[in-house]
């Protein structure tokens, strides 16, 4: 499988299929690059060179027991990108990538990155503080931390079936094949990387990292998302960008990438070529 060695020892797993302008994918918590397979193909077909790696701790890379924080997560993908040897880049982060999206391209995407994509993402601050009364209290993710160290099998598979697709709507259409497969992902990574993923994705404040990048940043978020809520997180990530542009889908979950690909491979599509 190809991989990289990073300077403190991790093996990091990543795709690298067709040729043309690189986009590289940066994958949610706990799951892999394999979850962004709706738009490697479609972007492939679409004459792109498509990157996906899996971050410490998922899927097919070092389960490692230290370094699950941004800053680690951030220089993992800068290996990546100094490995291939990517300039000209798209990258492209959902929910905890996006995280990783932003403090990359802050801190080590300087004249290699075109622009940037925030999908359903955790920036500029998930948890609710004094300064940020608008995030989520802090008993939510430890929720999330307790379902991950105790039953973390059964906690994947409820998360799956219920808000991360919108699957608890009334009507809405399951895919159990979808369920599983978000299973499989989160399965295949290490319990300490989720465990400890669960801080670095929460409390990590990207206030800075939003307002140092100088590339064009399309942020899109569904208004229907019940594990990133979108209440004014997305406008003001919008707000702290140099270049940012907002766009917000009614009705749309967590997992939009997967559930709607049609709709948000489309608009990819055009902010990328625009």
């Amino acid at each position: 499988m190809p991989s990289i060695t990073t300077d403190d020892g991790i093996s990091i797993f990543y795709k690298d299929w067709g040729s043309g302008q690189p986009i590289m994918f940066h994958h949610g918590w706990p799951l892999s690059s394999d979850d962004w397979d709706a738009q490697l193909v479609f972007f492939v077909q679409q004459g792109f060179r498509v990157i996906a790696h899996d971050r410490r701790g998922h899927g097919r890379s070092t389960q490692t027991s230290d370094g699950h924080d941004m800053d680690h997560y951030a220089a993992d993908a800068a290996a990546v990108v100094a490995h291939l040897d990517l300039r000209d880049v798209v990258h492209v982060g959902h929910s905890t990538g996006g995280g990783e999206v932003a403090r990359y391209v802050a801190r080590h995407g300087a004249g290699r990155v075109a622009k940037a994509v925030l999908v359903g993402a955790v920036p500029p601050l998930m948890l609710q503080t004094d300064a940020n009364p608008g995030g989520l209290p802090i008993e939510v993710f430890d929720t999330f931390r307790e379902g991950t160290a105790t039953n973390r099998s059964q906690f994947y598979l409820d998360v799956a079936s219920g808000p991360f697709y919108g699957f608890n709507r009334p009507g809405a259409k399951v895919s159990q094949g979808v369920i599983w497969n978000w299973w499989r992902q989160g399965m295949m990574g290490g319990a300490k990387a989720h465990h400890d993923g669960i801080k670095a994705f929460s409390e990590t404040d990207f206030t800075e990292d939003l307002q140092q990048m100088r590339v064009p940043t399309l942020v899109m978020h569904g208004d229907d998302d019940q594990v990133v809520p979108i209440g004014d997180s997305a406008e003001l990530s919008v707000r702290l960008l140099v270049d940012g542009h907002l766009k917000v889908y009614p009705g749309f979950s967590h997992g939009m990438c997967t559930v709607n690909a049609d709709v948000i491979n489309q608009d990819l599509l055009a902010f990328i070529r625009d």
